[in-house]
Formats: C-alpha cells, sequence, structure tokens
C-alpha cells in the first residue's frame, strides 16, 4: 500500500487517537457528530476539530445494558463507546433526528453520561415544500448558537466561508479520485477508497487535502484493466463503513468496485456548498441539493427516487451489477429495498443484497454468494455476446 494510503488507513482505524494527537498538538477542541447530514464546516470555522463518529470493531459488550438488541451496529457501538468512556476526547456530540435509533442513541448517552454535552438539532425531513430551506436555515443558525456558546467562541462569516472552501477543496479531490478510478487512470480498491473517504471525517482538512494531492499525483498511470473481472457498484451503509473484510471480500471473488454511493464514499463528498453567497444559507441549500446528488431514504423528496438515481448511477459507472450492502436493522434502508428491487429487476440488471452485522458473522455464506453473483454476470456477458456474434 502506498505510505500516504498507509497513513490515512492508520487514521481511519483509529478516530479517537487520531482526534486526541490533533488536541494534543493544538490545544484546541473536538466536536464529535452523527452522520448523515451535519453541516461540519460549522465546528471548523469555531476553531475545532469536526469528527464524525465511528462504528468500531470491538464487541459490543456493557452497551448492551443500554440499547435494544435489534438496533443497528452503528448506534449500540455507539452507546457501548460512551458507557466504556471511549468517547472521552469530545468536548461536545451533535445529532440530527434522521433515524429514530439515532435519536435513542443520542438520549441513551445523555442518560448514561450526563456529564457530556450533547446538542439536537432537527434539519426538515421534506425538501419539497417552499419553506423547506428556511426552516433548515433556522435551525442552522440555533446549532451555529449552540457552538459558539459551547465552544465559547464567536463564528464569523468570514471564518465560516473560508471553512466551506476548504471543505468543498476536499470534496472536489476526493470526487477527482472517484472519477480517475471509473476511467480507469489510476488503481484504488473499495477498500483504499474508504481509507480516504473516513480519514476525511476525522482528520484536520487542510492536513487531508495536502495528503491527498500528493497521493493523486502519486497514483497517476497506476489503472489497469481489471481483465477478467466484473464491474459492480455499491449501494448502502448510510451511516456506518462497511467492514474491511466485506469489501476485500468482494473484490477476492473476481469482482472490482467502479463506484458507490456509501456514506464511507461517493455519498459523503458528492456535493459542494456555495462559498460565494451567506454562508448560513449556502449550507441550508447544501443540505436540500445533497439529496438530488446521493439521495436519502431519510428525506422526503418525490421529485428524487434513489431506485431509479441508482439505477442511473450503475449505468453510468459502467457497472455490470449492483451488491446493495444493508446494515442489519436499518429501517430507512428496509424501507426502500422493496423498491430498489423491483426497479433492477425490472430493468434487467442484476443485483446483490448483502446484509451486514457489527458482529461478522457468516463470511463464508456471504464470499459464496458474491461468487455466485460475478459468475452469474460472467455468464450472461457470455451469453450475449454469442448472441450477438
Amino acid at each position: 500500500m502506498h505510505p500516504i494510503l498507509q497513513q490515512l488507513a492508520a487514521a481511519a482505524a483509529d478516530p479517537a487517537g487520531t482526534a486526541k494527537a490533533w488536541k494534543k498538538a493544538t490545544g484546541g477542541k473536538v466536536v464529535g457528530s452523527f452522520p448523515m447530514h451535519f453541516p461540519a464546516e460549522a465546528v471548523h470555522a469555531a476553531g475545532a476539530l469536526p469528527v464524525i463518529l465511528q462504528e468500531n470493531d470491538e464487541p459490543i459488550t456493557v452497551g448492551h445494558a443500554s440499547i435494544y438488541p435489534f438496533f443497528c451496529g452503528y448506534t449500540r457501538s455507539l452507546v457501548d463507546q460512551a458507557v466504556k468512556d471511549e468517547l472521552d476526547y469530545v468536548d461536545a456530540i451533535m445529532f440530527g433526528d434522521h433515524c429514530v435509533q439515532v435519536l435513542s442513541a443520542a438520549d441513551m448517552i445523555r442518560v448514561r453520561k450526563p456529564e457530556m454535552k450533547v446538542h439536537f438539532y432537527q434539519l426538515i425531513a421534506s425538501l419539497k415544500d417552499a419553506w423547506s430551506e428556511d426552516n433548515a436555515l433556522s435551525v442552522l443558525r440555533r446549532l451555529t448558537t449552540a457552538l459558539e456558546q459551547t465552544l465559547n467562541v464567536t463564528i464569523t462569516e468570514d471564518s465560516l466561508r473560508n471553512s466551506i472552501a476548504l471543505f468543498n477543496e476536499n470534496r472536489q479531490l476526493i470526487r477527482h479520485l472517484y472519477a480517475q478510478r471509473r476511467e480507469g487512470s489510476i488503481k484504488l480498491s473499495s477498500m483504499e477508497m474508504q481509507h480516504i473517504v473516513k480519514s476525511s471525517m476525522i482528520m484536520d482538512k487542510a492536513t487531508h487535502n495536502e495528503l491527498i494531492k500528493q497521493l493523486t499525483n502519486d497514483l497517476q498511470g497506476t489503472g489497469d484493466k481489471h481483465v477478467g473481472r466484473i464491474p459492480v457498484y455499491l449501494s448502502g451503509h448510510l451511516c456506518q463503513a462497511p467492514k474491511i473484510e466485506v469489501l476485500a471480500m468482494i473484490e477476492e471473488c473476481g469482482a472490482y468496485v467502479v463506484d458507490d454511493d456509501l456514506y464511507h464514499g461517493w455519498r459523503y463528498v458528492s456535493t459542494d456548498v456555495d462559498d460565494t453567497s451567506d454562508p448560513l444559507r449556502a449550507l441550508a441549500r447544501w443540505y436540500i441539493d445533497r439529496n438530488w446528488n446521493a439521495p436519502c431514504p431519510t428525506r422526503l423528496d418525490p421529485k428524487s427516487d434513489w431506485d431509479e438515481w441508482l439505477l442511473n448511477a450503475s449505468r453510468n459507472s459502467g457497472a455490470m451489477g449492483m451488491i446493495v450492502l444493508m446494515a442489519k436493522f436499518c429501517e430507512p434502508h428496509y424501507f426502500q429495498y422493496p423498491r430498489i428491487k423491483k426497479t433492477f429487476e425490472s430493468n434487467g440488471v442484476p443485483h446483490l443484497l448483502v446484509e451486514t452485522e457489527h458482529e461478522l458473522v457468516a463470511g463464508g455464506n456471504i464470499r459464496t454468494r458474491v461468487e455466485s453473483f460475478v459468475e452469474m454476470i460472467k455468464r450472461q456477458s457470455e451469453k450475449s455476446l454469442a448472441a450477438s456474434a
């Protein structure tokens, strides 16, 4: 692995250690947030380090006494980390209500860790109404006020605009890597792409930008033709990162990931913020516009159907099939999947559903199913070529 990728992988594997090292070096504060729609630029503009709290790989033990076992692995892991004092490096936690399980996890952290500052903000779920943008703007104003009070700072328009520009640069750099991977001009596995995106959620953005620039330069000309391998599109995992073992397994089975809409992927970097207008209104518009570039099942917008968007995205990427990674007990994904299944089947596009868990089990079963999926696509392709000959 390239040395910069190793550095990013190390940061992604140890969010707490990365944040603590930054805190020690700068004397600054750290603000943790839940995914998926948090405007981390506001935290950066306040002089603090924004860190998206991550599910870890440790077995959930004492947290079982505080949260239902039928909640997703992400929420159970976060509660477990909190009650074990593993989130003691954050000076505050910000979260929004996009899922009843996330709301319950935040409430339980409040109960079990009353000394921890946990702030709630409610971004409007309906994106189609005439007042949606103004409603989001009102919430963001309250959010920035809470940050100022918590961190004892003043967030100026200039500082917020500068943070927006820095974060836009980061998104653009990562999107450029995505484009080059689709074109085949660079070689990056799905595991390596996750290291890049996940580390961006944790590291100082200016440092991350410089590393990505150097990495992009070093990787030029490393692409290959993936002869004999099947291009696939990955979808799902709206909050937590897919386990590295699952990503590696997919590519070991004869597939290669050409694109995705994972949260620890394209979804995170899909949309820039306007850095020329009023910064808070620009963040409110960003929140709404993201649903066009990567539709989210927790948002309501009749003009943006996730299933149709996925079909077009997978086709445009050159994928021959799609693998859906569904985190067990993810209710928004459960609700939308039947439509995705129907759309892909009616259009003759192969897809495979893989349900994942915090506790990685049935690895052999997943491998067998992915191998069969890849082999099926190969045979269909061979039949199609033979028929057209």
